[in-house]
């Protein structure tokens, strides 16, 4: 097996910062991320595709703060794993 480029390494690290970040968000401090989520989706400026579906979810808060809980656990489980194999897979 080839090394992976240390760019792709990079860029890989950084989208799982990214996703970490927005789980520390979604944790500790939630209402505020639920806000910015909300306030982003009723902003009419921006065009997001299936804008009435992700609002439609956000009406029932609590729902959608266990959904994204538990929907992050696992996330956080896959993305640190696959984050030890690229760096090993770059060293080894």
């Amino acid at each position: 097996m080839t090394k992976p480029p240390f760019g792709f390494v990079l860029a890989f690290l950084f989208f799982s910062l990214l996703f970490l970040s927005n789980t520390y968000k979604l944790w500790f401090k939630t209402d505020t991320y639920y806000q910015d989520i909300y306030n982003s989706l009723t902003n009419e400026k921006t065009p997001y595709p299936f804008r009435d579906f992700f609002l439609k979810r956000l009406q029932n808060r609590k729902r959608w703060e266990v959904e994204q809980k538990l929907f992050s656990l696992l996330g956080i489980v896959a993305v640190v794993g696959v984050d030890v194999l690229v760096v090993m897979a770059y060293f080894g």
